[in-house]
């Protein structure tokens, strides 16, 4: 099969071509302002407990790389979805707890329910895509990024979010600024290398896609918020049942379902287990089902990302799941990213 090009050559397709601008445009407008510089010695001073963060959909799966880097250093530090937060896990704000807060709309029907129970009592940094939004003008301390507008389903305001959000987690665990910003500069070009090949990625994946029934996303680490969040677009942009989940919970019962008719994508991920990752994709073939490497030692060119530090790797590995919806949808014969039940801003809890 041969994808319908003029079929993906829509908005959300312009915003996926964007996003090494967008990544640009972030990272050149980040500034350690007073607030912020504030906040962090009050963390390294110990005045806070424990470092809460909340978002919603990608904006949560993103949350994932500062929640370990965090926990790294010391901190007690750990995610829950603000829907889940407000309506169960209140006993926790306070001024003993820093709360992080991403929302690239700044004003989703749960962020908003957060803000006015929350009203002063733990601080906040809001992590938002919209300046003008409840989240950047009620926080403590603002960290904008400069995605511009986006279509549809989330991508370069993604992509924008993990970058500012690797920039916080040097922030607050005092790295070398100056060292982490000079890795983090490497993203755009990298993820530009990549994305020119788009066309051919799309006809490779549409090849492999033939007779998939069912799609699972699997990795361990930082790539965790590629396999939230690539299950979560999946559905958004092509309208197709993909399921995310660590490596290690695939074995844990979902491996029944390796065989024909399922596609598994598995990201390598950190070298620490990245042998491990890459025997469940072989796992999966050896069951008669089709797998594939996301990495930089993927022998697929679609798969195959480019070598990167270990804080841009998050940003580079949700590309190929993008490349993988619009093959969903060429499959389909439909438009992606269109939305036909939901909205780009949710109002309704």
């Amino acid at each position: 099969m041969h994808p319908d090009y003029a079929l993906l050559e829509g908005e959300y397709l312009g915003d996926l071509l964007e996003q090494p601008r967008a990544l640009a445009n972030t990272l050149r407008g980040l500034r350690v302002t007073t607030e912020l510089r504030r906040i962090q010695e009050r963390l390294a001073q110990g005045d806070f407990q424990r470092v809460l963060l909340t978002g919603m959909g990608s904006s949560f799966h993103a949350l994932h790389g500062l929640e370990l880097e965090l926990r790294s250093k010391g901190y007690t530090a750990f995610s829950i979805e603000t829907s889940e937060l407000i309506h169960y896990h209140l006993e926790l704000l306070g001024p003993e707890t820093l709360l992080v807060a991403v929302s690239q709309s700044g004003r989703s029907v749960e962020l908003i329910r957060l803000l006015g129970t929350n009203r002063g009592k733990s601080p906040v940094i809001a992590v938002t895509n919209t300046a003008d939004s409840p989240l950047a003008l009620q926080a403590d301390a603002t960290v904008l990024t400069e995605a511009g507008a986006e279509f549809s389903v989330s991508c370069k305001t993604y992509v924008a979010g993990l970058m500012a959000l690797a920039w916080l987690a040097d922030v607050l665990c005092a790295n070398d600024l100056v060292q982490s910003s000079a890795a983090l500069d490497r993203a755009c070009p990298l993820a530009d290398e990549y994305l020119q090949g788009w066309r051919d990625h799309v006809q490779a994946l549409v090849q492999t896609l033939d007779g998939v029934r069912n799609c699972f996303l699997a990795g361990r680490g930082t790539s965790l918020a590629a396999v939230g969040t690539g299950a979560l677009i999946a559905k958004e942009a092509a309208h197709f049942p993909v399921e995310g989940l660590s490596s290690a919970s695939f074995r844990h019962g979902p491996l029944e379902m390796a065989g024909e008719g399922v596609f598994v994508l598995v990201f390598e991920g950190d070298p620490r287990t990245s042998a491990l990752n890459a025997a469940l994709r072989d796992c999966v073939l050896a069951q008669g089902g089709k797998s594939g490497l996301i990495g930089e030692h993927s022998e697929t060119p679609a798969l195959r990302l480019p070598a990167s530090p270990a804080s841009v790797r998050p940003i580079l590995e949700i590309l190929p799941v993008q490349i993988l919806t619009l093959a969903l949808a060429a499959v389909a014969g439909r438009r992606p990213g269109v939305f036909e039940r939901a909205t780009k801003v949710t109002s309704v809890e």
